[in-house]
């Protein structure tokens, strides 16, 4: 017999399945519609040079820019970019078979940085609660896997998050391999509920399909206990985090592309 706690575990797992299936096809609507933006542009602009020219025609090739850099943009006006411009490199594609092996001490303390575009955010990693995470996390940074990935989602309407770690930027992407779920019953997770600062694992849903995709909360948000509780943000990287969540995010529903450029220049897993 189905409890009711476990009906609400339920409920709250397939309202968050629902919404990164709408996400998904705002995505595909997005690249036909940004599609036929380009074409129908492109007729204009071969009988309207001297409009272009003039500074007619300049806001909506920024406008077609943007959307194009951001497939779930839309061309219209939102809030300025507080991010900057992204350092030199490209994103590895590297992937392996299987999880890494044990390597970090599980007693010891750890810190994920993240050098952002947007600042710095620094974790402290909850080793001995999650070390098949953090253990993941030491190996990937220190391969350079999350290095010039962008986080390619926020929601700002239910849940309170940026999702980033995926080397892809589709939302489908990871390291080949999965790690299983771990301290789910983390003593700061109440009543169904991810409190401002966690870092969490993504999944699909089902258990122990994480591999590199996370997400950092910026303000308390109501989850079940699915995803793997992993670390806290310091009182200066909730700053940057802040900043990322008040530009919005780019299709106006509550859940696409951030309108900040949030770009991971660097990623490092220190031991003190």
């Amino acid at each position: 017999m189905v409890t009711q706690e476990q009906r609400k575990r339920q409920l709250a797992r397939e309202k968050f399945l629902r919404q990164q299936q709408r996400r998904t096809a705002a995505r595909r609507k997005a690249r036909v519609r940004n599609s036929v933006i380009a074409s129908v542009l492109g007729v204009i602009l071969v009988g309207s040079l001297a409009l272009y020219t003039s500074g007619v025609m300049k806001d909506d090739d920024k406008a077609n820019a943007s959307a194009e850099a951001t497939p779930s943009a839309q061309a219209t006006s939102k809030a300025p970019d507080p991010c900057e411009k992204a350092a030199a490199g490209k994103v590895k594609t590297a992937t392996w078979k299987k999880e890494p092996a044990m390597s970090i001490d599980k007693s010891a303390k750890y810190t994920l940085d993240l050098a952002t575009t947007c600042g710095k955010i620094d974790i402290a990693l909850k080793a001995s609660a999650a070390p098949h995470t953090v253990n993941s996390f030491d190996f990937l940074a220190n391969k350079g896997f999350f290095d010039h990935t962008e986080c390619h989602r926020l929601t700002t309407n239910g849940i309170y998050v940026l999702q980033c770690g995926d080397p892809t930027g589709s939302g489908s992407g990871g390291p080949g391999y999965t790690i299983p779920d771990e301290n789910l019953k983390d003593k700061s997770l109440k009543s169904n509920v991810y409190p401002a600062g966690t870092v969490a694992m993504a999944n699909t849903g089902q258990a122990h399909t994480g591999g590199s995709q996370f997400f950092l909360v910026y303000q308390d948000s109501q989850l079940p206990p699915s995803y793997t509780p992993f670390g806290t943000i310091s009182e200066s990287g909730m700053k940057v985090l802040k900043k990322i969540a008040a530009a919005g995010e780019s299709t106006g529903a509550g859940d696409g592309a951030p309108n900040a450029t949030v770009v991971i220049n660097k990623a490092t897993v220190t031991e003190s």
